[in-house]
Order: structure tokens, then sequence, then C-alpha cells
């Protein structure tokens, strides 16, 4: 206000002296500025919790399932959080033993509401918050793909395809290999089918059959 007051001195505005256009001008800017100041002192900037909530997807590690859990089970479980088998992938270590489930949640409420749903039934599970990044990296294998285990050292990709006779499967797909085992490694194979019935009707009927002289256990990748 001091530099307002030498240039209205400096132009004679106390005086009778004819109107200064750019005195009038700088008049006009001066006045927008102390406003502008006021009101941005005057209005408060908003509390954290006022802010609206996060959008977007959340992703939680699901630890406590067992190998015979289903996806479906899951849905249950979590209700309320409108999941579908789709929004769950499971995760499988290199035996493909189930070490936990990513579960891909509408928004944070949707989390939330899982929370409370697992605290509210007493389950022995826990829900973490992880990184996209773990969702992304997972193979979800829609419950068409079975696991045989068991085959033996010897047999051939066309031994498998016997074993599966009569099944609906892409025989094209049979990938086999070694896992770490004990007291011997075992020996494992991967067969894809063209439906989620089809791989367990193949798990019902060919379950603990043979494969030249082994005995093969088979299980339903999720």
């Amino acid at each position: 206000m001091n530099l307002l007051g030498k240039v209205i001195r400096s132009n004679g505005i106390l005086g009778n002296s004819k109107p200064n256009p750019s005195l009038s001008l700088l008049l006009r800017e001066t006045q927008r500025h102390f406003s502008t100041e006021t009101e941005q002192q005057q209005s408060p900037s908003l509390e954290p919790f006022l802010q609206p909530p996060s959008k977007g997807l959340i992703y939680g590690k699901l630890i406590g399932t067992a190998k015979t859990t289903m996806k479906t089970d899951i849905v249950t479980l979590l209700e309320g959080s409108n999941l579908t088998p789709q929004d769950i992938k499971v995760e499988y270590n290199r035996s493909f033993n189930p070490t936990g489930m990513i579960v891909q949640f509408p928004s944070r409420s949707a989390f939330d509401t899982a929370i409370r749903a697992i605290a509210r039934k007493g389950q022995l599970y826990k829900l973490e918050k992880v990184d996209r990044s773990q969702w992304d990296i997972l193979t979800s294998y829609d419950g068409k793909v079975v696991l045989l285990q068991g085959i033996p050292r010897n047999a051939l990709p066309e031994d498998v395809e016997r074993f599966l006779s009569g099944c609906d499967f892409n025989a094209s797909s049979i990938q086999m290999f070694l896992r770490s085992a004990f007291p011997d490694p075992i020996r494992m194979a991967l067969a894809h089918f063209s439906s989620q019935t089809q791989a367990m009707n193949a798990v019902l009927v060919k379950n603990r059959n043979f494969c030249l002289n082994n005995q093969i256990s088979m299980r339903v990748l999720q």
C-alpha cells in the first residue's frame, strides 16, 4: 500500500489534476490483487478425510488356502465384494502347490468389505494388500489345465496321450518336466482341455490309473 500511496501522490490524484488512464488501470489491478489474496487466505484447504475416495482396482493376497480351495469358495467367502472367479488367480510354487491367491477388487471399499467378511466369519485366512505386478505375473489356468504327477522317467508324450485316451484334450499342448521331490525328483505333465467340465471329467475318470508301471495322480489347476 505504501507503493500505491507514492504513485497517487506523484500523479496528483489528491489534487484537482485530470484523471490519468495509466493510474486508473494500476488501481484496478491492485484492488483485484488484494481481493484475490484475501479470498485465498479465507478459503481453507479441504481436510484429507473430506477428499473423495480414490478409485481404481485394488489387489490383495489371500493366504491360508488349500489345494482343494476353489475360486468359487473365495467368491462366497468374500461376499459383498462384487467378485467373480475371473477376479482371482491362484499362486503356485514350482511344484504346483498353491501358496495363496491374488484377488482383484473393483475398489478400495470392496477390499475393506473383504477384510470385514474374513474377520466376521472367523476363517483362518489372511488378506493383505499387494502391488498389481503380483497379479500380472501369474498365469490363470482357469480350470482347463490338469496336472499329472508321477509320470515314469522313460515315458514319452505318446504314453501320456494313451493314458488320457477318451478325454477331450489338446494332445499338442502336453508339457512334461521334472521337479525336485524327496527322495527322488518327480516327473510331471500339464495337459490342456477344451473346457472346465472336460478337465474335471478327466480327473474323475483317470485319476490313480496307471501310465506304464506308475500310478498317476491328477489335479485341476485354477
